[in-house]
């Protein structure tokens, strides 16, 4: 722009020519040629706040496709910049906050056999095949009444696995809701 300006100066006065006073200042005579095409984009900013306001949740991109489609814009970028001179983000909805709720520890069994906690844990052998363990344990006394390892441990199995552990130790007094 600098340049551009100079060569001005210096056709206008000093009375040099164009080629002369581009050569002097370094600079090519297309540059100093070039008159910049200015774009009307009046009309396809007033098209897309039309088509933002009917379609509230279209990004940039799909108002890109449809005027594209009606032939008012041909670059994305373009389509960007005006977007965003206009202020047309896309709004995103504001998360609703569940309400909130006060947290209740658990009660402290007291004395064994009060209440079990069964744990699944799973590990790999040696072999890259994995294997299962069920742990069932006391609450209070952290004693393990019984524990199934095995490949796969279906509920039919920790069904039967409970049901005969409550012939040999009993059952507790409860079970946590999870484990049901």
């Amino acid at each position: 722009m600098a340049k551009r300006k100079a060569v001005g100066f210096l056709i206008s006065e000093m009375g040099l020519s164009e080629r002369r006073a581009c050569r002097i200042v370094g600079l090519s005579r297309s540059v100093q040629q070039y008159r910049p095409l200015l774009k009307d984009d009046v009309i396809a900013i007033k098209r897309m706040k039309e088509l933002a306001s009917e379609n509230r949740r279209y990004g940039y991109l799909r108002l890109h496709a449809m005027l594209r489609r009606e032939g008012l814009v041909v670059n994305h970028k373009r389509t960007y910049r005006l977007y965003t001179e206009q202020g047309l983000q896309v709004r995103t909805k504001k998360r609703r906050k569940l309400p909130r709720r006060d947290r209740v520890a658990p009660r402290v069994p007291v004395r064994p056999m009060q209440r079990w906690s069964l744990d699944f844990v799973s590990d790999q052998l040696a072999d890259c095949r994995r294997f299962r363990v069920l742990n069932i344990v006391d609450d209070h006394s952290r004693f393990c009444p019984g524990q199934i390892v095995d490949i796969s441990i279906p509920g039919a199995r920790v069904a039967r696995f409970l049901d005969d552990l409550a012939l040999r130790v009993g059952l507790p007094e409860a079970v946590p809701p999870d484990v049901v």
